[in-house]
């Protein structure tokens, strides 16, 4: 019996040392000898040598002198320890309203006398007129077909629902009749009363919708408030789906998909190379005005990088280029310098 558990030991412990020791040492060796870039987590370095993040996870650039890279949908966004798609069904009208926003301040037309040029100016010029498939108040329209998009507006953000509140104080009688309507919220929070703070402000404020205000007060110091506004992105990127469906005849440039939508991960750090094109003119016109050079000109630079940097699978044998969003950023850093 001993002989056997003696067997048994060292047979376990032989497993150990080779399973949980030896093993792992030579992986860790191995990837540390040959391949210390990859086993170390991809680490790319910024131009003064700190780490700015890996090159196998996307993070949020925001700045005009750079290339976007896909929206995500993990976490608060881009969060790797909570990596997940956004699992919207195509018909999932959420789904629908948040690629509708994204279009709304970069789509253009595609052919026409103003082919090229952004339709937002146009979005925004039919809001001012304040009439939908030929009936008035747009605002209050959109908050009737759209509720859930309506209050998520309001809580969205803390000053949205601070607005309303100021606004339900003001309006004491409309907040007595919801309630009176509405027995079963008998103390409506700022989100309960969306529908008839929209429906009431488009009556009050037509063709404008509530949006930040960035101003200069008596003192000198920046003051930010809601105001009404018939302009800007909340108006080109909320109502882009609508203005759709009252000129379906205009002709607009398609957009590419992985401009638009979440990748499965949320952490996807490439961007196809069409998607980088599409792009290259905000990029490029930034940039332009940052450094005072033409357009033309640092677009074919821009141009020049894209096509170095692009990559596709197996050496180019299958899939689309694709770019690496913060390769190419650094690569732009470094060439150009801080964005302003």
């Amino acid at each position: 019996m001993s002989r056997y558990l003696t067997k048994s030991l060292l047979l376990l412990g032989f497993a150990v040392v080779i399973c949980c020791i030896a093993y792992p040492l030579a992986v860790l060796g191995t990837g540390q000898l040959l391949f210390p870039f990859q086993a170390n987590g991809s680490i790319l370095k910024g131009p003064d040598g700190k780490a700015v993040g890996s090159q196998l996870i996307a993070q949020p650039f925001t700045k005009d002198e750079y290339f976007w890279p896909r929206p995500s949908a993990a976490g608060s966004g881009y969060d790797a320890s909570a990596s997940s798609s956004s699992s919207l069904a195509p018909s999932n009208y959420a789904l629908r309203n948040r690629v509708a926003q994204m279009l709304g301040p970069i789509v253009t037309y595609r052919s026409g006398a103003k082919a090229g040029q952004l339709v937002a100016p146009d979005i925004e010029g039919w809001f001012q007129k304040d009439i939908y498939q030929g009936s008035p108040h747009i605002v209050a329209q959109w908050a009737s077909l759209h509720p859930a998009i309506a209050q998520g507006w309001v809580t969205s953000d803390p000053s949205h629902a601070a607005f309303v509140d100021v606004w339900a104080k003001a309006h004491s009688a409309v907040v007595a009749q919801f309630i009176k309507d509405n027995p079963g919220t008998p103390k409506p929070q700022a989100a309960d009363l969306a529908g008839v703070f929209f429906t009431l402000f488009s009556s009050e404020h037509p063709g404008t919708f509530p949006s930040a205000v960035i101003e200069t007060d008596s003192a000198g110091k920046t003051v930010t408030s809601i105001k009404p506004v018939g302009t800007g992105s909340d108006v080109q990127s909320l109502f882009f789906d609508m203005w759709r469906q009252d000129h379906p005849d205009a002709d607009i440039a398609n957009v590419p998909g992985d401009y638009v939508t979440t990748s499965a991960s949320g952490l996807d750090p490439d961007i196809t190379l069409q998607n980088a094109e599409y792009q290259i003119g905000r990029v490029a016109g930034k940039w332009a005005h940052d450094l005072n050079r033409t357009p033309a000109d640092m677009k074919g630079e821009i141009e020049r990088l894209l096509q170095k940097h692009a990559t596709a699978p197996l050496g180019g044998l299958a899939g689309e280029k694709v770019v690496n969003v913060l390769v190419m950023n650094l690569e732009l850093r470094n060439r150009f310098g801080e964005p302003q």
